[in-house]
């Protein structure tokens, strides 16, 4: 069992709360990305797992074992930094092994492991090259075939790619998420790239303010955030927010009334709702006096190739809508924002999201 287990943990430097009571279950063989803005506390919960730091309060396990107080070398994980850490003095084949070697195992054993996990990153031609000869993709590589050359019961990765130009991560993030999958083993990938975090991971949990906020498959995040923070930080661009006050037939928003079906207009009525939320690829740019579509004005168009981000200004904020690339809009051009209330999620005035968007099977929920 390699299941890791965060049990009401707290962590606090003098006055500041970095972890509040943290609750966090990661399956067996699951790989868990951690997301949030910098300064949320998803680092602290990495290196507390990893026992680089101890927790104020709380519990820590690997399976079965309570880990809170056991000394990194003995917690059986396997970590790979931002910054690579590799021993500059050594060739990459004693950087890969030196866990092996620390622990004893014969040259014989050590030189076949070697070899197997350097196969499989495909990295043998480096084997007697030392860092500094390497790209940073290839030490990043390097950092991976020392993580996993063990066997750990856990791989941590604390951003590893964030040093990465922009198109040698998205090749790693390929190579990172295959090599998870094949080895099978609980992966814990922290991240505020939000894009790594969706299609990396089996399960996304988003923390803020040193607290999680959601943990759900990537999709779920995505289309059924917990609450206005989820919504707005998932996303690229950010969900749509909005003020919205019921009528007696649907929702207003930005001066306009919004038929809702007899269900939803219950349910967000039970629910207090004060504002709206639309993803922008929900909306969608119509003639100015289209039926039932916002009123607003172009305030930016931004052209990107497959398709045209258009920034409408309406009635109580602006709202982002992908349009097609043939979008000729200009700016202070009048403009309808058309969306399908099914399609919105619904919050109260706490943040808490009261009504999400209905299910594929039609249900309100």
């Amino acid at each position: 069992m390699s299941s890791v287990l965060y049990q009401k943990v707290v962590k606090s430097f003098g006055a500041l709360n970095v972890l509040r009571s943290l609750d966090l279950a990661v399956p067996d063989h699951k790989f868990l990305a951690l997301l949030g803005p910098s300064g949320c506390g998803k680092t602290t919960a990495l290196r507390i797992l990893a026992g680089l730091d101890m927790p104020s309060a709380g519990k820590v396990f690997i399976g079965e074992r309570d880990v809170t107080r056991l000394q990194p070398r003995d917690r059986d994980i396997a970590m790979v930094f931002q910054s690579y850490a590799l021993y500059p003095q050594m060739t990459v084949a004693e950087n890969i092994g030196y866990p092996l070697w620390i622990r004893g195992t014969p040259d014989a054993g050590r030189k076949a492991k070697i070899g197997e996990v350097a196969a499989i990153l495909e990295i043998g031609h480096l084997l007697d090259r030392r860092p500094r000869q390497l790209s940073g993709g290839q030490r990043q590589r390097v950092a991976l075939a020392r993580a996993i050359v063990r066997d750990p019961a856990a791989f941590l990765m604390d951003e590893p790619l964030s040093n990465l130009d922009a198109r040698l991560r998205l090749t790693m993030r390929g190579e990172i998420k295959r090599l998870c999958q094949r080895l099978s083993a609980t992966t814990i990938y922290v991240t505020h790239d939000q894009v790594e975090a969706l299609t990396m991971a089996d399960f996304v949990a988003v923390m803020h303010g040193g607290e999680l906020q959601q943990m759900a498959p990537p999709i779920e995040i995505y289309d059924r955030p917990a609450n206005r923070f989820v919504a707005t930080f998932v996303g690229n661009p950010p969900m749509n927010i909005l003020p919205a006050a019921l009528s007696e037939k649907g929702v207003i928003v930005a001066g306009k009334v919004v038929p809702l079906d007899a269900a939803r207009l219950a349910a967000c009525r039970a629910a207090s709702v004060a504002e709206i939320g639309l993803r922008p690829e929900d909306c969608s740019a119509a003639a100015a006096d289209t039926p039932d579509a916002l009123q607003g004005e172009i305030y930016v168009v931004e052209p990107m190739g497959n398709e045209t981000l258009v920034n409408v200004r309406l009635e109580g904020g602006n709202v982002s809508v992908r349009a097609g690339r043939e979008f000729r809009g200009v700016v202070g051009e009048s403009i309808g924002v058309a969306f399908d209330p099914a399609n919105a999620c619904f919050f109260n005035s706490a943040g808490l999201t009261a009504v999400h968007r209905v299910n594929n099977n039609g249900r309100v929920t």
